[in-house]
């Protein structure tokens, strides 16, 4: 990362968003975000809500890497990418489909299951609506750690029957690094050899490379703001070994632009990334947002260098938060400033 700006500097020029999304996910029916413009560019600082100053400064640590360094050159400019499809009713799934395009275009799509309130039937429903409509693509299911080690043996074992060698993986099925691990060694001892996928057990990590000293996933799910940019995210895949999964945090278009970067730089990409989710989004602050077409993301380049698009002024006007919202934002950046600067021995 470069040398961290002042935080006026960066609250300089920034604004603050709430998108609609179509259906909720993760817990959520609108996306904040704030964005930041460096000399470098565009750049999206956007923590989750319930998240603190310490787990924030890495998300701002990306957003600097991302406006006040760059994006950096890549490697290849289109990024094949996976539909996501949220813990919507079966009867719901193919609307869901029509939003990322033609069905036989689709490379694979990431199925939400273990969500509250709902149950393994559910989600078994939806994963076999999708396989039904999409009979040519890879099946992915993501738990985001929601199940017991028993709930996730039983889902895992059932999921598998469904989806057969169609299931590409399962993603974070419990929490933890050592419960990952755990969960891992049982299903291969019972004869499941479904291949497991971490990613909280990474982005949520003081050392994110637990997961492959442990032998707790087959690859990971990589995000570049928990991460703290693109140089830090390609680093721990690289110190992995393992393959990795390349996904957006429901990220706005120009906080899309910093995961193509990643994507597009890494010398081994052999799954679709999860960076469709801007069509998960009921506005988006630039005219043409980072949607898949055919399957696929073309990345964003000027100059031989990845760039973010630049917002659109009438969207950034019609989605912009103020008052006390946009003071709590303003607050959280300071706060993650701070732990940031600890951290580096800058000045706040």
């Amino acid at each position: 990362m470069t040398s961290l700006p002042d935080v006026e500097e960066l609250l300089r020029g920034s604004a603050v968003v709430s998108l609609p999304m179509r259906t909720r996910f993760r817990g959520q029916t609108a996306r904040e975000a704030m964005l930041l413009h460096g000399p470098a560019g565009w750049a999206e600082f956007a923590p989750f809500p319930e998240y603190g100053p310490q787990e924030s400064a890495a998300w701002l640590a990306a957003a600097v890497d991302a406006g006040w360094t760059g994006l950096g050159e890549p490697r290849r400019t289109t990024v094949p990418v996976n539909a996501t499809m949220p813990a919507v009713p079966a009867a719901q799934v193919a609307q869901v489909l029509k939003r990322y395009g033609r069905a036989e275009a689709i490379p694979a799509v990431k199925i939400k299951v273990a969500e509250p309130g709902q149950s393994l039937d559910d989600d078994v429903a939806r994963l076999r609506e999708v396989a039904r409509l999409l009979p040519q693509a890879g099946l992915r299911a993501d738990a985001n750690g929601g199940w017991t080690h028993a709930e996730a043996v039983r889902a895992v074992e059932e999921l598998a029957d469904v989806a057969g060698d169609r299931l590409e993986y399962v993603e974070q099925p419990v929490a933890g690094v050592e419960p990952l691990a755990v969960l891992r060694e049982e299903l291969h001892r019972r004869g499941t050899l479904v291949r497991i996928a971490a990613d909280e057990a990474v982005r949520k990590a003081e050392d994110p490379l637990r997961v492959a000293r442990l032998g707790a996933a087959d690859l990971i799910v990589v995000k570049v703001p928990p991460l703290g940019g693109v140089d830090r995210a390609a680093q721990v895949v690289r110190d992995s070994g393992l393959d990795a999964v390349v996904s957006s945090a429901l990220d706005t278009s120009v906080g899309l632009a910093a995961g193509l970067a990643l994507a597009a730089r890494l010398e081994s990409l052999p799954y679709a990334c999860g960076l469709g989710t801007a069509a998960l989004l009921a506005a988006d602050v630039v005219e043409s947002p980072l949607i898949p077409v055919e399957g696929a993301l073309q990345v964003p380049v000027r100059k031989g260098r990845v760039v973010a698009p630049e917002p659109t002024p009438r969207l950034v006007d019609e989605h912009r938060v103020a008052g006390a919202r946009r003071d709590w934002w303003d607050e959280r950046l300071r706060s993650a400033h701070a732990v940031l600067a600890g951290r580096t021995g800058a000045a706040s």
